[in-house]
């Protein structure tokens, strides 16, 4: 077991102007993590405060190369570790995870459901239509064939009408930040390969600068908890996504710090086996 870094340092639908530089202080922060190949899609250009019809296609060129390297990643045997600026980057990691793990359950650690389609999104973002296009429900041009019964929406709790009736009609899953427990996760998450997505509005407003914060959320503490009840093997790949790093460095070092602490039990498995393989994992 084995990660490999992928940044994607290029404009997917951003809104905010920290979330390219947070997603680089993050890479930063866990690369000493990472034992493999190492790659930076993408090169940073302007936020802008536009309608996916505009965002989606000037994302191509980095949605495309971090399905490359995601599915590189995969085919090699390893684990992709993708720190992305805006979780939009899920429009291209998810079909391939879809495809090359039929029986993968997707782990959405969000305060947001990421299900509305283009008929249902009021706001016109596009990551808020992520986890619907992986699904099939509408066309984003990157794939699709995720199973909506193979994911479970941890921390969901800012969720629009008609987003949480597609979810229900389709099988999505959602778990409350109060009901989000390590056994209750592990029950949901099933018996087969798991994927890791965490978008830092997860969290409780004050950890973890995000855009688009949400009241009532979960703790660093029980996050990690989380992550230390799954078993390492079974962890097939990890997003982390939406951080909104700022001026203040000594504010951006703590935030990472504890994006570190949290997210460090994930990559538990590939310290282990480097250790039983005299450091040469």
């Amino acid at each position: 077991m084995g990660f490999d870094l992928i940044l994607s340092q290029g404009r997917v639908a951003d809104r905010t102007p920290g979330a390219i530089k947070g997603a680089a202080l993050t890479a930063a922060a866990i690369e000493p993590l990472i034992d493999g190949d190492r790659r930076v899609i993408g090169a940073p250009s302007p936020m802008a405060d536009d309608d996916w019809t505009a965002s989606l296609p000037q994302a191509q060129p980095t949605l495309a190369g971090l399905r490359d390297a995601i599915g590189r990643s995969l085919g090699n045997g390893r684990v992709p570790v993708m720190v992305a600026n805006t979780c939009p980057a899920s429009l291209a990691s998810l079909p391939v995870a879809a495809a090359a793990l039929p029986d993968v359950t997707v782990l959405w650690i969000d305060a947001h459901g990421d299900f509305n389609t283009p008929d249902t999104t009021g706001s016109g973002y596009l990551g808020g239509m992520v986890l619907s296009a992986a699904c099939g429900l509408w066309d984003s041009g990157h794939g699709a064939g995720l199973r909506p019964g193979r994911i479970v929406v941890v921390g969901g709790r800012d969720i629009d009408a008609a987003e949480g009736e597609l979810m229900r009609r389709h099988g999505v899953r959602v778990v409350s930040p109060a009901e989000a427990t390590p056994e209750r996760i592990l029950r949901e998450a099933g018996a087969g390969p798991v994927w890791v997505h965490v978008d830092w509005d997860a969290l409780e407003p004050g950890f973890v600068p995000a855009a688009y914060t949400v009241p009532g959320g979960l703790t660093p503490a029980q996050v990690k908890a989380i992550f230390e009840a799954l078993p390492p093997p079974r962890i097939a790949g990890i997003e982390l996504a939406e951080f909104e790093a700022g001026d203040d460095e000594a504010r951006n070092a703590q935030a990472t710090a504890i994006i570190l602490d949290t997210v460090a039990p994930l990559f538990a498995g590939g310290r282990q086996s480097k250790q039983e393989s005299g450091g040469k994992a």
